[in-house]
C-alpha cells in the first residue's frame, strides 16, 4: 500500500500504472491518495498494514512511530535534515562550488538531503562566498520541466511562506542576507511558488537557521577556523541524513566519513545524489535505525523465520526399538 504525499501524487500513481502495465496481478501494488490525517493515519492503524515506512518531517515522524508501536508494527522513519558541506582551505573551489549550487538549489532545495549548511575554512570564506552569491544571481527560475531553466518552484504556498518565514528569522538573528530572501514574481512567474535562491553569511552555529530545516532554496554559509571545529559545527544538531567534505587531503577525507553523525558522507561530491543499491536514511532525529534502499531495505519488509528440520532415521530406529 502506497500513499504519496498529496501535493505530489503523480509519480506514484504513474509507477503503480507502469507496474500493472508490466502484468504485476491486481491487489500486490495498491495506493491510496489524501492528506494525513484522512488517509495516512487510518492505514497505520488498520489491522491488515504489517508494516509502516514513513518519509516527511521529524514532528509528524513522531506521531507516526508512537503510533505504529501502539499495535507493534515494525516502523522505518526517514526524516528531516540539515546537511552540511564541509569546504576546507585546500579545496577545490571550483567543484565545490558546483556541489554547493546543486546541493543547496537543485529540486528548489526540497529534498531531505539537500545542502543548507556549508561550513567555509576563514582562509578561503571570502572568495567562496562571493563567488557562491554570482552563481546563486545567475540561476534561471521557472518552469521546472523547461530545459533551459536552472530552478523551479517550491511546492506550494506553505513552503514558501516557510521560506520567507526563516528568512525574517536569520534576519533578525543577526544573519546577514546576501542575495535572494524573496518571493519572485511577474516575468512568467505570477502564477506559482516562486521564491529567489537565498544565501546568508555571518551565521552562527547557534542560529535556527542552522540548525532547523526550511525545505527551500536557502543556504547558510558558516566560517570556521579548522578541520575538528568544521565537524564539531557539521554535528552540533539534532538530524543527521548527509555530509559532505571537499579537501585534497586524503587524511581528513577518511577522518571525516569516521567522526561525521551521519547516514550517509560524500568525499569531493554534493549532499545529494544517494544511488538506490546503497542504505539510505539517517541518524539522531532523522531515523531510528532503519535503512531505505539496498538490502537494508530487504530486511525491514521480509521477517526472519528460523526452520529446524530433523531429516535422520532416528524416530524410525526408536520405534522398531521399541516394538512400537
Amino acid at each position: 500500500m502506497i500513499k504519496p504525499a498529496e501535493d505530489a501524487p503523480l509519480s506514484a500513481i504513474n509507477l503503480v500504472e507502469l507496474l500493472l502495465q508490466a502484468g504485476l496481478p491486481d491487489g500486490v501494488v495498491n495506493i491510496v491518495t489524501g492528506f494525513g490525517p484522512d488517509a495516512g493515519a487510518p492505514l497505520v492503524a488498520h489491522p491488515e498494514i504489517n508494516a509502516i515506512s514513513f518519509t516527511g518531517s521529524s514532528e509528524v515522524g513522531r506521531i507516526v512511530g508512537q503510533t505504529a508501536a501502539g499495535y507493534f508494527k515494525p516502523c522505518s522513519l526517514e526524516m528531516g535534515g540539515k546537511n552540511a558541506m564541509i569546504v576546507l582551505d585546500d579545496a577545490n573551489l571550483d567543484l565545490a562550488l558546483d556541489g554547493a549550487v546543486w546541493g543547496a538549489f537543485g529540486t528548489t532545495g526540497q529534498r531531505c538531503t539537500a545542502t543548507s549548511r556549508i561550513i567555509v575554512h576563514k582562509n578561503i570564506a571570502g572568495e567562496f562566498t562571493r563567488r557562491l552569491v554570482e552563481r546563486a544571481q545567475a540561476l534561471r527560475v521557472g518552469d521546472g520541466l523547461d530545459d533551459q531553466i536552472d530552478m523551479g518552484p517550491q511546492i506550494n504556498q506553505q513552503q514558501v511562506e516557510t521560506s520567507e518565514r526563516y528568512t525574517a528569522i536569520a534576519k533578525k538573528e543577526g544573519a546577514g542576507l546576501l542575495t535572494g530572501g524573496r518571493r519572485l514574481g511577474g516575468d512568467g512567474l505570477g502564477k506559482g511558488f516562486f521564491f529567489a535562491p537565498t544565501v546568508f553569511a555571518g551565521v552562527a552555529p547557534g542560529m535556527r537557521i542552522a540548525r532547523e530545516e526550511v525545505f527551500g532554496p536557502v543556504v547558510s554559509v558558516i566560517e570556521c577556523d579548522s578541520f575538528d571545529r568544521a565537524i564539531a559545527i557539521a554535528n552540533g544538531i539534532q538530524y543527521g541524513l548527509s555530509t559532505a567534505l571537499y579537501s585534497r587531503d586524503v587524511n581528513r577525507a577518511f577522518k571525516a566519513v569516521r567522526d561525521l553523525e551521519a547516514g550517509i558522507t560524500y568525499i569531493n561530491a554534493p549532499t545529494i545524489g544517494a544511488e538506490v543499491h546503497l542504505p539510505f536514511g539517517g541518524v539522531k532525529q532523522t531515523g531510528n535505525g532503519h535503512r531505505e534502499g539496498g538490502t537494508g531495505a530487504l530486511d525491514f519488509y521480509t521477517s526472519w523465520k528460523a526452520v529446524y528440520v530433523d531429516y535422520s532415521d532416528r524416530l524410525q530406529k526408536a520405534q522398531i526399538d521399541t516394538g512400537e
